[in-house]
């Protein structure tokens, strides 16, 4: 039997682009995110994992585990949401939509099985039945300035507004913003959807050309490597609709609603550019002259960017970015640029 991997393998062979492990990548990245910015393009989602619940208490077990409402979600909707430590640190960002029978929720790929072990842990009695998602799923990144069209002309439904989902024949398009929309399909219609935006005039991109949509979104995606390091605020996860400060208790919900309330944030998520003589990488840790030795964040996620050089989201010290001087790695190493985020940042709740 065929896996997912091995229909992303066949669908690619006529592409310039390849499979890495979950990443697919292209012999010239620059070129990818260049079509990202300027034009339109369909990505593997094989960077992320799937994990589907089912069962009649699905709603009430995701809703007590994850920094969101579930209860909440409308049946033509999706949001951001993420599984946190006690200590209230982010051991997940998620993507999180109502699959055919229950829940759909989309994930990085390297975290997918053991959070997908760790969620089984908490199932005891309940009536609910975890599974790997990708069994039977497939997920394709669409972005075009003229997403409506380019669905409309692949015979896709077309979501009604950014977060919201449309559904038909076992086909489930979740639209994320303006131009951005993941589509969830059964691996046996994949290369049918494939194809069909390919004669809509969509062009195949790899992993990084929507990595490099995520840091112009200012959408965080925790990995292995940033893991238990940041607080739901710190990655602005409230500021995109991650995280619901009227619900009931969740892991970690005590330290989230006591960052909120209380006005001790002192770190937030930034958009930085790097130089091409730099070569930065997720996890790297930045520096500022006024804090001397002490590291001031830590970069989320990295890519090239397409005028040279490189872009990032990294979580750092409030007061380092309006100092406005930061370097990479240590106080004398690479100088990095602040960039723009799509939403204002709350810096009043930094604690002076």
């Amino acid at each position: 039997m065929q896996t997912t991997m091995d229909h992303w393998t066949q669908l690619l062979a006529s592409t310039d682009l390849h499979l890495d492990g979950t990443v697919v990548c292209s012999a010239k990245p620059s070129v990818d995110v260049v079509r990202a910015r300027d034009g339109d393009v369909m990505v593997p989602m094989t960077h992320l994992g799937l994990i589907d619940a089912v069962g009649d208490d699905a709603t009430v077990f995701l809703h007590n585990l994850f920094s969101n409402d579930v209860k909440k979600l409308g049946p033509d909707a999706a949001h951001w949401t993420s599984f946190n430590s006690p200590k209230g640190r982010m051991l997940a960002s998620m993507l999180l939509w109502h699959g055919e029978a229950g829940y759909r929720l989309a994930l990085s790929a390297d975290l997918h099985p053991a959070l997908l072990k760790k969620l089984s842990m908490y199932v005891l009695r309940s009536k609910v039945k975890l599974s790997d998602g990708r069994a039977q799923r497939a997920l394709i990144g669409l972005s075009s300035a003229m997403l409506s069209d380019r669905l409309g002309a692949a015979k896709l439904p077309v979501p009604a507004a950014p977060m919201r989902t449309a559904s038909r024949d076992g086909v489930t398009v979740i639209r994320l913003d303006a131009r951005r929309a993941l589509i969830d399909a059964p691996v046996d219609r994949l290369g049918d959807v494939w194809g069909a935006l390919g004669a809509a005039g969509v062009v195949p991109a790899a992993t990084q050309a929507w990595q490099w949509l995520d840091v112009q979104a200012g959408i965080p995606v925790i990995t292995e490597l940033t893991q238990d390091d940041f607080v739901a605020q710190m990655l602005n996860y409230e500021l995109i609709g991650g995280v619901n400060f009227q619900k009931g208790c969740y892991p970690g919900q005590e330290i989230v609603a006591r960052t909120q309330y209380l006005g001790k944030l002192k770190k937030r998520m930034y958009r930085l550019t790097a130089p091409a003589s730099a070569t930065p990488s997720i996890g790297d840790e930045l520096y500022a002259p006024a804090f001397e030795s002490q590291a001031v964040g830590k970069l989320v996620t990295v890519v090239p960017s397409p005028n040279g050089g490189f872009e990032a989201l990294a979580v750092m010290q409030m007061q380092a970015a309006e100092g406005g001087e930061i370097h990479l790695g240590a106080v004398d190493g690479p100088k990095l640029r602040l960039a723009t985020l799509p939403y204002a940042l709350d810096v009043a709740q930094r604690d002076a």
